[in-house]
C-alpha cells in the first residue's frame, strides 16, 4: 500500500493553559488519509484548542484586545 501524506496549512486559535489570553499560531501539519488534519500531541499539549482554521489566517481583533483598565470607578 502507497501511502503519499499531504500536509495542510492551518491557524490553530488555542488558550494556554498558563495564560487566559487568546492566541493563535500557524503551522503545517499532516492530513490523515480521510482528509483531516493531525495535530500532534507535543503541540496540543498545555492548550485548550478552540479552532482550527484552513490557511494563514490574520487575527485583526480577539476577546480581550479592547478591554481598558478601569480607572476611577465608583
Amino acid at each position: 500500500m502507497n501511502l503519499q501524506y499531504k500536509s495542510q496549512t492551518v491557524t490553530v486559535i488555542f488558550y494556554d493553559d498558563t495564560s487566559l489570553e487568546l492566541m493563535h499560531e500557524t503551522h503545517s501539519f499532516i492530513k490523515s488519509e480521510r482528509g483531516r488534519v493531525i495535530i500532534p500531541d507535543t503541540f496540543k499539549r498545555g492548550k485548550s484548542i478552540i479552532a482550527v482554521c484552513d490557511g494563514e489566517i490574520n487575527i485583526i481583533n480577539k476577546v480581550g484586545d479592547r478591554i481598558l483598565p478601569l480607572h476611577h470607578v465608583a
